[in-house]
């Protein structure tokens, strides 16, 4: 389903997420949650005090990225703690090959940003008609 093949993309990710571009750290954003519920696989991103026109959601091939902005405030304000991470951020996630990324359904609600991606039908489980030499039909599971 989820796969994570390359450890350089997710070290750029851990990175990314963990300093802000000035080098001072940063707390984790978009945490997720992943689960299959039948024949659709289920992601949850948590991106709190954000709108909807704020996340982009790209699909390339079997690469799903979101990437979400959070403006900067005012360089006039005098900050008296800045938890919240500011800018432009990405999560990407590689999926497997059984998985129907042309048929990802996207959903947006109270900061949480839910992705349904139904498992594709060459994926699914099958019958197969088998002939036998007599000429009679019997259908097995594959």
């Amino acid at each position: 389903m989820l796969m994570r093949t390359d450890p350089f993309r997710e070290l750029d990710r851990v990175t990314q997420q963990l300093f802000r571009g000035d080098g001072s750290l940063a707390p984790t954003s978009m945490p997720m949650d992943a689960w299959r519920e039948g024949d659709t696989f289920v992601v949850e991103f948590d991106l709190p005090g954000l709108r909807a026109e704020d996340v982009d959601l790209d699909v390339e091939r079997n690469v799903v990225t979101v990437r979400a902005e959070r403006p900067a405030r005012d360089a006039g304000q005098e900050m008296i703690a800045a938890e919240r991470r500011r800018g432009t951020f990405t999560r990407q996630l590689i999926l497997g090959d059984n998985l129907d990324t042309s048929s990802i359904d996207a959903a947006y609600d109270a900061g949480v940003l839910t992705l349904r991606i139904p498992v594709a039908e060459q994926a699914k489980p099958r019958k197969i008609q088998i002939t036998a030499r007599g000429g009679g039909h019997t259908a097995i599971d594959a």
